[in-house]
């Protein structure tokens, strides 16, 4: 039921959107560029060709955005996946889909389960308990691809919130030290495990080095100009397609509780 009313309410947060484009569009007012940025988890085998049709249906809607580069235009819509966890089944599942199609995605990776399974879920009942986190050598691999771009996902996948200073800055740079090293190149991207932060945390990664950091608050971003802080939405293969469809046209927004400006 909970699943249902959010879809009700983003299905209205749409259909009052649609309407104000289309009353820009009748007075020629620059629509500018809205990007909405997904995020999943594992792609298990199942999901695979769900996944597939996910991909298709996020072309046909908008242009893919890949995260590290501008976008090709200032204006139209623009959609960008991520995924957080460096899971092998990413690599199993979801890349040969995404190199049909030639999408250009991001991956987080978590520096502390090398090769082992994810050391942050410990309830075998997780949907994610019989995940593998790659190596160092099969992340050096794969982020050879050029749809590829890593950041960074901490050291041991903790809620931020609850660390001291000392215990987040060691997260922020230690993991981003270890992935420049493994891979021989900088890493400027980092994305908050369970999303938690808050403008202290946003400051402390800035002043690690990361130039944008991405949270779990489902608002559109301008891909012009995204700032520091970006926003992304849950997506899962799983989804219903009314869902998915909503979620590409950013009608989830209304959920976000926290809204960032750009950094000062």
């Amino acid at each position: 039921m909970k699943r249902l009313v959010k879809l009700l309410i983003s299905l209205v947060v749409w259909t009052t959107g649609s309407l104000l484009r289309l009353a820009r569009r009748l007075f020629a007012a620059d629509p500018g560029a809205e990007a909405v940025v997904l995020y999943y988890h594992a792609i298990k085998p199942r999901q695979r060709m769900a996944f597939a049709r996910q991909l298709d249906l996020a072309r046909r809607y908008a242009k893919p955005w890949r995260l590290d580069l501008p976008p090709q235009t200032s204006t139209g819509r623009y959609v960008a996946v991520t995924f957080d966890d460096g899971f092998l089944s990413v690599v199993e599942h979801a890349l040969p889909e995404l190199r049909k199609r030639d999408f250009p995605f991001t991956v987080f990776f978590p520096t502390g389960s090398w090769g082992q399974r994810p050391s942050w879920i410990r309830n075998p009942a997780h949907s994610s308990w019989e995940e593998r986190v790659l190596s160092r050598e099969e992340l050096r691999t794969f982020a050879a691809d050029p749809l590829v771009t890593i950041g960074s996902h901490s050291i041991t996948h903790p809620n931020f919130l609850q660390l001291d200073s000392t215990t987040a800055a060691k997260e922020f740079a230690e993991s981003k030290r270890e992935l420049e090293t493994v891979l021989g190149k900088e890493v400027g991207f980092f994305s908050f495990p369970h999303g938690a932060h808050n403008e202290d945390l946003v400051r402390q990664a800035r002043d690690v080095g990361y130039q944008r950091v991405f949270t779990v608050e489902p608002f559109v971003t301008d891909p012009s100009s995204p700032g520091l802080v970006v926003g992304r939405v849950l997506a899962d293969p799983d989804d219903w397609p009314i869902e998915f469809h909503l979620k590409l046209r950013g009608a989830y927004k209304w959920m976000a509780k926290h809204r960032h400006g750009r950094a000062q």
